[in-house]
């Protein structure tokens, strides 16, 4: 089974590039997914070339149906998370010689009839990278818990990324050959979505939301806590941000703590006390608040001037 699926991806992939034809697949990232794999597979087959399933250490027979369906199946062989599913798909991809592709979830939630949406964009080339976004559509049903820690994590990544997105967090997207060329960044985890965008904004890339549909009563559909997995996405977004514009995240704040110190130091010089505090209270408060200021400035500063030499080396011929 797998050397027949390679062939039959090497015969089209190689006859669409020599006729000059978009070579297009699926990319889905599975983690024991037996029950829904099979049928999102198929129904994928219908919008594009070739279907490739990422078996990221599933237990169970996620790669056995797949491949029934019709998939070509790469096997990872232990749980590594989806960022380093997504990773191996997109490098067999780019090996392979495809154009674009579709990324979708293997648990059902996304209808693969959508895909053509998600791909007019980008084979209009009007578009690098086009997301799939729940909120776009008012009626998508989903609970307003999501919707809350969602809006939490669009704010954030727009924050990172200088653009407005409303769905950061959505699986279900699509790349053109030059995005997926670009993939060349860390990510861990369920961060890839949010990483992916800042990553590609900063390069300049093109990136489009059209409104898609989401099935939420499906079974196995919460793999993970749904607070853990917001903060680690949080957490990697404040990351990025603190790295790409440091003077804005540690800065600014370094500023203002030091002003607040200064002012308390000279409140005290005047026997002049707040909050009921004592001359040595205050006294230590604003030198710790005036030392932590200016750590953080020259944290900022340090790392602002890193960030502008790595871009003048990546700017270099």
């Amino acid at each position: 089974m797998e050397y027949v699926t390679k062939t039959i991806s090497f015969i089209q992939v190689h006859e669409g590039m020599r006729t000059g034809e978009n070579v297009i697949a699926a990319v889905i990232p599975a983690f024991n997914e037996e029950v829904s794999i099979g049928s999102v597979v198929l129904r994928s087959k219908r919008h594009v070339d070739e279907v490739i399933v990422i078996d990221d250490g599933s237990t169970d027979g996620t790669a056995t149906v797949a491949e029934l369906a019709g998939a070509h199946v790469i096997k990872v062989p232990v749980n590594s998370g989806k960022a380093n599913a997504v990773r191996v798909g997109f490098r067999f991809l780019r090996t392979n010689g495809y154009t674009a592709v579709v990324m979708l979830d293997g648990d059902g939630q996304h209808d693969p009839e959508e895909i053509d949406n998600l791909l007019a964009p980008i084979l209009k080339n009007d578009a690098d990278m086009v997301v799939g976004s729940r909120f776009l559509d008012q009626k998508n049903g989903t609970p307003r818990y999501r919707k809350f820690g969602q809006s939490i994590l669009n704010r954030a990544t727009n924050f990172g990324a200088k653009e407005a997105h409303t769905d950061s967090q959505s699986g279900f997207r699509a790349l053109n050959r030059r995005a997926l060329d670009s993939m060349d960044f860390a990510s861990d985890g369920y961060n890839i979505e949010s990483d992916m965008i800042m990553h590609l904004s900063s390069l300049g890339f093109r990136i489009k939301e059209v409104p898609i549909t989401v099935k939420y009563n499906i079974p196995n559909v919460h793999k993970k806590n749904s607070v853990t997995h917001g903060m680690g996405v949080f957490n990697s977004v404040i990351g990025f941000i603190g790295y790409r514009r440091p003077l804005l995240v540690f800065g600014i704040p370094g500023f203002i703590i030091f002003l607040i110190g200064a002012v308390f130091g000279l409140l005290s010089m005047n026997q002049e006390f707040v909050f009921g505090w004592g001359w040595l209270f205050q006294s230590m408060g604003a030198v710790l608040l005036v030392i932590v200021g200016l750590m953080l400035g020259i944290a900022a500063l340090t790392l602002n001037s890193l960030v502008v030499l790595m871009k003048v080396n990546q700017t270099k011929p």
